[in-house]
């Protein structure tokens, strides 16, 4: 999944991969969110993001494009 974090004030969004369900992500951001606490999310690389809660503006979850090789249309 790629998730983008826009943080209020910022110009720049945080984007991550992860390998994490969009349900998984859904709960822990809806639960950092109700409680105040941190955001903590892991990527595919073995990282770990930190963000605290009170200063997200947004957050996206969509599927990861897979890379395309070639000229071909679709």
């Amino acid at each position: 999944m790629e998730i983008r974090i826009g943080i209020q004030h910022v110009s720049r969004e945080i984007t991550v991969e992860s390998d994490a369900a969009t349900d998984q992500i859904e709960e822990a951001v809806t639960a950092a969110l109700l409680s105040g606490e941190l955001l903590t999310l892991d990527d595919v690389k073995g990282g770990r993001l930190i963000v605290p809660s009170g200063v997200v503006g947004y957050v996206h979850i969509a599927a990861s494009e897979k890379s395309r090789v070639g000229f071909g249309i679709g």
